[in-house]
């Protein structure tokens, strides 16, 4: 096979919000993670940042890993029931979130009602599994009882800063877009299938935005009084989603090419349509030759990868060490990039380190999916996607602290009112935007430096 490819019901009455408190540790480059003692400078990292994050990286994770669990249900893979525990292991961080500020009771009544949505999901993949129509209908009657009882659950937590009828509407589009993803799937239209799974992970940052933004209005005190809708913590958010879709993507696409299964080129295609979306950042504010100098140095580490899975299909060892060889050198190069474009914001040494860790965390969920060890496998996938937190932290800090009077303001951004939509409906990508245009003389020289060393070679 040739995978090388051009990548084109009972609730507790109680605060939801102190239980979301606590932000995840993120290892990558965010060295002043968790230093709140600048209050009065502009910076993405405040205690309303940080729950936004945790928010974005649990809900956008759910949703990634519902539908890779139903796409394994439906097939009867043997990493079903790991891909399984993955998306269990997310809920437990939800729940432990909360049990540490209410005890474990509260957990365990927290943990039965966001277990039980994911319960309805799992009937309907075995109900279609077993083209049972009737089973399939029932568990949607389910998941519509269950997204007005937690639509309300979640107005009476909140103070009714959010509207039982708004997110009512929000919960109704995740179940559209997971069963969607799914149905698209299971019928073969793969293109749609991925375009859906998208959908779903970019559906749950504006949730994420519009309850952050609740919880510490309710809460003003427990977060110094900083505000998650700022435009510091939008461009935070909108490379926080990019970055972590990337390694979320190619682990997938990564798994597709290795079992060569029929809808690989589709899976890369979704990870192709994420680099058409940092590249379409970069090409409105610096022209399309730019933006193509940009896509073409993304696009080549992807292109390791890609080689690397190919050796593991051939069983080619030398090839594997050459596609680790690539990506090592390109570690490199990618690392002075940052360094020069963001002033030094971003130093190369440590950038490097963080590369070599996504490096890592990549090809060992790939290697252990592989030789069969999903357990491992999965703990990686996991590792891969809150890595990109950081990165999406230290980055746009570092944008942030170089052009801190385009992020001054603040007021906070608009809070999606109906639906909690997500950011493509909010125009999510304006602020990363805004902040590259500053970085356009750097990049386009370091662009311009790294191809000509790299022709020197």
């Amino acid at each position: 096979m040739n995978i090388k490819m051009n990548w084109k019901k009972t609730f507790v009455a109680l605060p939801l919000s102190a239980a979301l408190v606590i932000p995840t540790a993120s290892p990558a480059f965010a060295d002043d993670h968790g230093n709140h003692t600048n209050m009065d400078k502009v910076t993405v990292s405040t205690p309303a940042a940080d729950l936004r994050a945790t928010l974005d990286q649990y809900l956008s994770e759910h949703a990634y890993l519902a539908v890779v669990t139903m796409q394994k249900g439906v097939q009867g893979a043997e990493d079903f029931e790991e891909a399984a525990g993955a998306l269990e292991a997310n809920t437990q961080d939800l729940t432990g979130a909360i049990a540490s500020v209410y005890g474990e009771e509260a957990g365990k009544q927290f943990n039965d009602m966001w277990s039980e949505h994911i319960g309805y999901f799992v009937d309907y993949v075995k109900a279609t599994a077993e083209d049972n129509e009737e089973g399939r209908q029932e568990a949607l009657n389910n998941l519509d009882n269950y997204r007005a009882d937690f639509s309300q659950f979640l107005e009476t937590a909140t103070d009714e800063r959010l509207e039982a009828s708004a997110l009512a509407e929000g919960l109704q589009m995740h179940v559209n877009q997971l069963i969607g993803a799914f149905d698209n799937y299971e019928e073969g239209n793969f293109d749609e299938a991925y375009e859906k799974l998208r959908m779903s992970i970019d559906h749950m940052y504006g949730v994420g935005k519009g309850l952050s933004t609740a919880i510490t209005n309710q809460f003003p005190d427990k977060f110094e009084n900083t505000s998650p809708a700022t435009p510091a913590a939008d461009l935070r958010a909108d490379l926080n989603h990019l970055l972590s879709e990337h390694a979320a993507l190619a682990v997938l696409a990564m798994q597709k090419g290795g079992d060569g299964a029929e809808d690989f080129e589709e899976a890369a295609g979704a990870l192709n349509n994420n680099t058409e979306d940092l590249t379409a950042a970069i090409a409105s504010v610096y022209g399309e030759e730019a933006g193509e100098q940009f896509n073409e140095m993304w696009s080549e580490h992807i292109g390791f990868f890609v080689d690397y899975v190919q050796a593991s299909v051939n069983e080619d060892d030398q090839a594997k060490e050459q596609a680790l060889t690539a990506l090592d050198g390109y570690r490199k190069d990618f690392s002075e990039f940052l360094d020069t474009a963001t002033e030094g914001g971003l130093e190369a040494e440590n950038t490097a380190e963080g590369l070599q860790m996504h490096v890592n965390q990549l090809t060992g969920a790939f290697d252990n999916y592989i030789e069969g060890d999903f357990d491992m496998a999965y703990e990686e996938v996991r590792k891969a996607y809150a890595h990109m937190y950081g990165v999406g932290e230290g980055l746009s800090g570092a944008i942030v602290n170089q052009n801190p009077e385009m992020f001054a303001s603040d007021m906070p951004t608009e809070m999606p009112k109906t639906g909690m939509g997500g950011m493509s409906e909010e125009g999510g990508l304006n602020a990363w935007m805004i902040a590259f245009a500053s970085m356009a003389a750097a990049l386009a020289a370091v662009v311009v430096g790294v191809r000509r060393k790299n022709n020197q070679a």
